[in-house]
Order: structure tokens, then sequence, then C-alpha cells
């Protein structure tokens, strides 16, 4: 297959009940990507910095052992059938109530206890990448509808990574698919990510209890910790749902590390990023904060918010859903 990037595939580490598994690399313009077929993840993530040096800079694991002993963190992985929080694990549906796994105290969170993040996806080669592909049976996790979703993972020219999620139900059902990789500029080992440059195009965030469910408000971010408008650098704490201002072609959000010159710049036909800074890595292969989140995905709980963007996917509707990662030096 002639395209700009080269693809090949390898045999990886099996999952510890002997399933196999597969590493696939993309690599164009001085990026090179890994991404295995279990959970969609992205293991790694290599770009230039200013002095040409390409360094890792997404958090991945060496092996599928590491992926299964510390599945919490979702290191890199592809997150549904519903990515962040379901409250109270349940939601009405077309006048129907259905009752998800509560894996997070009450409530559900990143598709359950096996999600997609764990499941091991079909794969094939495409023009600059890969597709990886899966069918969710009704009723997994308590979800409804037989749901068949892909995402691609393909190299632009100039190394930014695209994903391209799409999907289809023969039953109403709820989705909302994220990537959950974890970046740190400076490089995966070099420590803690705090210090990065943040740039972030939300005006308002969806503000949560205590549980991280949504209050329902829409709060501004003017003069409070949240804003992000203008550069500045990220310290500790965030969990926080943004309601990006514009979608699209417009960046969402541009993150800088000024020791090496790295630049990601995310963009996103998503409404919303849910930032989080990791603090809770402790006794994990990482330090606290050794990586930022930049989810891009529908809001928390949307399923029991009507005022909220719909994740609703009914029969002849097709998901569609585009991130890229684009990534350069200054």
């Amino acid at each position: 297959m002639t395209t700009g990037t080269a693809v090949h595939s390898e045999d990886f580490t099996p999952l510890a009940d002997g399933t196999a598994v597969r590493r696939w690399t993309l690599e164009r313009d001085g990026t090179r990507v890994r991404v295995l077929t279990y959970g969609a993840v992205v293991q790694s993530v290599e770009v230039p910095g200013r002095d040409g040096t390409r360094a890792g800079v997404a958090l991945g694991l060496p092996d599928t052992a590491g992926y299964e002993t510390y599945a919490g963190p979702y290191f890199g992985a592809l997150v549904g059938r519903y990515a962040n929080r379901i409250g109270g694990a349940s939601f009405v549906l077309d006048g129907r109530t259905h009752q998800v796994t509560p894996n997070e105290g009450r409530n559900h969170v990143h598709g359950g206890t096996r999600g997609f993040d764990k499941r091991v996806w079909d794969a094939e080669e495409v023009p600059d990448g890969v597709r990886l592909s899966l069918v969710a049976e009704d009723g997994e996790e308590g979800f409804p509808g037989r749901l068949e979703v892909s995402v691609a993972y393909t190299l632009d020219a100039g190394g930014a990574l695209r994903i391209g999620y799409r999907a289809t139900t023969d039953a109403p059902t709820v989705l909302n698919l994220t990537n959950h990789t974890y970046w740190n500029l400076a490089g995966a080992d070099s420590g803690s990510a705090l210090g990065h440059e943040l740039r972030l195009a939300g005006s308002r965030i969806t503000p949560a209890d205590a549980e991280s469910i949504p209050t329902g408000e829409f709060a501004p971010v003017d003069g409070t910790r949240f804003d992000f408008r203008e550069p500045k650098p990220v310290g500790p704490g965030y969990d926080t749902n943004y309601v990006l201002d514009e979608t699209g072609d417009a960046p969402a959000a541009e993150l800088y590390d000024a020791a090496s010159g790295r630049v990601l710049t995310v963009t996103t036909t998503e409404p919303g990023l849910q930032l989080y800074t990791a603090d809770h890595f402790e006794g994990r292969p990482f330090v606290s904060c050794a990586g930022i989140a930049l989810e891009t995905q529908h809001f928390p709980d949307s399923p029991n918010r009507p005022e909220f963007p719909s994740t609703v996917l009914r029969p002849g509707e097709e998901f569609v859903s585009t991130t890229v990662y684009g990534f350069s030096v200054r």
C-alpha cells in the first residue's frame, strides 16, 4: 500500500491468558507512533525537539503485562463505550432505564470493568496507518445495542497523528469515545509534566461534585485557575471538562515545553476536552503528574443531562469523530 506513511506490524507480548497482540508502527516526517491491538493503545509517540533529537512524548508501558497490571490509568487507550462518567451508573433512553456497570463507587467510568481499553481489536492496514475495529454486543456492561466501532490511526503530512472514530448501532444507545494518552513533551521518562505551558480554547467548564459528576452548570473561567485562554504553566489538581469555544480546524489546545521546544496542538470535532493532570500516579510506573491528558470527548454524564450535547446514537446513523494531534517546535 503506497502512502506517505511507512507502516509495519509485528507480534507483541500476548495477554496473560495467551491471547495474541500485535503492534503497529507508523512513521512519517519525523513522527513515529506505535499502536497496540490491545485496547487500541497508543503505546508511544516519538517526535523531534528543537535540537532535532527525537524523544517519546506519550506515557506508555513496555509490554501487555504492564497494561493489564496498571489498567486504571488507561495509558494511551481508546476509552468507551462511554468515556468519562455516568452518574449513578444509570440513564434513561426513550423511556427505558439502563443500569450500567458501577466501577467507580456508585458511578460508571470509562466503559466499565471490561471496556474497550481491555479488548483486543481487529486490525488492518489503511492508507497512511492502521484501522482497528471491534463489535460490542448488546448488553455489554449494561449498554443497549450491538455497536460496530472502528478507529483509524494515521499520520498526515508533517507527522500529525489523526484519530478518526466511526460507529453504528442496531438499537438506540449512548456513545462517547476518547483516546487517553498522557503527554510529556520533555520526554516520557523526564518526571513531572507540570510547568508545561497550556493554551486551551474553552471559556466555560462544567463544574462537578465530589464524585466528579457534573452539576449541570456552565461556569465561566474568567478570573479562575481554570482560565487557559492565554498560555500559562499547568499546575496540579485538574480533572476538568472544558466546553470548547470552537471545533473543527481551530486549535482546541496547545501544549508547549520550553526546554525541548516541542509543541503539541490539538484540533477536534468534539464539543469538550477533559484536562487531567494525573495527580495520582504514585506507586505506579510514573510519578504523580508525569503526563497531562487532553481528552477530546462529549461531556461527562451527558445521558442524564439534556442540557448537554447529546451522546445518543440511533440505528441508521453513523457516529463520526476526528481528533488531530499535531507536533512542531519553536
